[in-house]
């Protein structure tokens, strides 16, 4: 009973006029800077966290909440429609969606992505509303070592997201670890393969890597005379997926949606991750992994719950124990204390009306994307009709545009360039981007809680067995080698020989 009491609650914050205009406002301009490629969800909620200043503390809340999840899903849109990810955990999507809209099945992407997200989204709803304090203490009781466990257990699978043989996925993999070590020592301060350049000292823009290996590697791609399908028109009937592939995707959605949830909770993780892990486990689970890169419902489905889910239960730890679970959520914690509330775990008890009001706000916003989305598809598909003169001379402003706005700083341009460039040269090579990336997102971060883990046990690597968290998935990480080795001996040997032909 305590449960629906503070949901209606919630509700009644919500649904008063105020709260449910900025709303709205928040999820449509969330969406509208989601699809521009290289902003993201980050610099949207920084653009518009000083008008926030002068309203209500809910109302503030609710409109950054709003802004913050609606540019994760307007992400998604760019990613299919070209290949652009207008956010880094949209990339993945672009996987499969652009396939997709590559053989005439934008609206079909575009309307299972908006399912997909509306899912996720519920299901992270659920959690925050039923499970926050307890969902809070098991985020607590992962340490060091149990971060380290995860991530290299989210790098191993990573390898798997790759179209081509496993070694390219390894290689890719690790040329994004090294590219994540480039910048500043975590530890020393020291720098590391700068080679001079002290634009280079706080990293490479993640912002850059993703908008040249695949925004602008499709542009050369697209001018060296590659091809596609003009869009169909777009009808309801057009959206509506396949029976057969509807009833494929929907454990790819609950296991999205799981996966999304776990690290969400965790601080620090987020959405990328998510949505690269629940696409590496459902190639891995497929009968048919062969069709993901090639227009694979199951590889938007996944990625795209998994997203949203993850962007709600980020709420968790930044509302009940103050710590932000990404770059975003320290925005959010700064827009609680301008307007003197303290986050934590009396927050539930002392802001009740803001804490359920704000959960509340994302059911509105979760159906209002949906009402928004759906009958925009067709003038989002509209967007492959325009000529490729025209198209693409004006995608390539805006990822210098989005790519400089991140830290006005003309380097980065150059950078998104020289990856566009690399992105062409490993496409024509066979290599796929995606295991680069998520190698350069989770390489700094298991570098990190390894080096917090042996300074905490005195450099005892049999340390990392001591906990049950971290034991049970480095075990999980031998099983993963000790199965991929096998599966290429069992290839290898029931390759079938030559057999010479007989005489006629």
């Amino acid at each position: 009973m305590d449960l629906l009491s503070n949901m209606a609650l919630g509700f009644q914050t919500a649904f008063s006029p105020e709260n449910l205009a900025y709303c709205f406002l928040g999820v449509f301009l969330g969406t509208f800077i989601g699809v521009l490629p290289g902003i993201g969800a980050l610099a949207a909620v920084s653009m518009i966290l000083p008008v926030t200043f002068y309203l209500s503390p809910t109302a503030a809340l609710v409109m950054l909440a709003g802004v913050y999840y609606g540019a994760e899903y307007g992400g998604s849109i760019a990613s299919i429609l070209l290949n652009l990810p207008g956010t880094p955990s949209a990339a993945v999507t672009c996987l499969d969606g652009y396939p997709m809209a590559q053989q005439g099945r934008a609206g079909e992407a575009l309307f299972m992505t908006t399912v997909a997200s509306f899912v996720g989204g519920s299901v992270g709803i659920v959690l925050l509303m039923g499970f926050a304090p307890l969902l809070s203490q098991v985020a607590l009781a992962f340490g060091a070592a149990d971060y380290f466990a995860v991530m290299l257990f989210g790098l191993l699978a990573a390898s798997a997201i790759s179209q081509g043989t496993p070694v390219k996925g390894i290689v890719m993999v690790v040329l994004g670890v090294l590219i994540g070590c480039i910048g500043a020592d975590l530890e020393t301060g020291a720098d590391r393969f700068t080679m001079g350049f002290h634009n280079l000292f706080d990293g490479v823009s993640i912002i850059a890597l993703a908008m040249g290996l695949f925004g602008i590697s499709e542009i050369i791609a697209s001018i060296r005379g590659s091809q596609r399908q003009p869009p169909k028109a777009i009808t309801f009937r057009s959206m509506l997926p396949k029976p057969g592939e509807l009833k494929r995707s929907i454990l790819p959605m609950a296991r999205g949606a799981a996966i999304g949830s776990f690290f969400g909770t965790l601080p620090g993780t987020g959405q990328t991750i998510a949505a690269f892990m629940s696409y590496a486990v459902e190639k891995k689970v497929s009968r048919t992994p062969e069709r993901f890169g090639k227009g694979a419902v199951e590889g938007v489905m996944a990625p795209e719950a998994a997203n949203n889910a993850a962007a709600q239960t980020a709420f968790i730890p930044t509302l009940t124990m103050g710590i932000p679970g990404a770059a975003t959520m320290a925005l959010m914690l700064g827009a609680l204390m301008i307007h003197g509330i303290t986050p934590g775990p009396m927050l539930m008890t002392s802001q009740p009306q803001l804490f359920w009001g704000l959960v509340a706000s994302f059911w509105i916003g979760n159906v209002l994307l949906v009402i928004l989305n759906v009958p925009l598809i067709g003038l989002w598909v509209r967007i492959l009709t325009v000529p490729y003169h025209l198209l693409y001379p004006a995608i390539l402003v805006l990822i210098c545009i989005g790519v400089y706005s991140v830290n006005n700083n003309v380097f980065d341009v150059y950078l998104a360039l020289a990856f566009g460039v690399i992105g062409y040269t490993m496409r024509v090579l066979g290599f796929e981007p995606a295991p680069l990336l998520i190698g350069f997102v989770l390489g700094p971060m298991i570098e990190e809680n390894f080096r917090r883990a042996m300074l905490m046990a005195r450099g005892d690597y049999l340390s990392l067995f001591d906990r049950p968290i971290s034991a049970t998935l480095l075990a999980l990480c031998a099983v993963l080698v000790l199965w991929a080795l096998y599966s290429a001996v069992r290839q290898a040997t029931r390759r079938p020989t030559a057999e010479p032909e007989p005489a006629s």
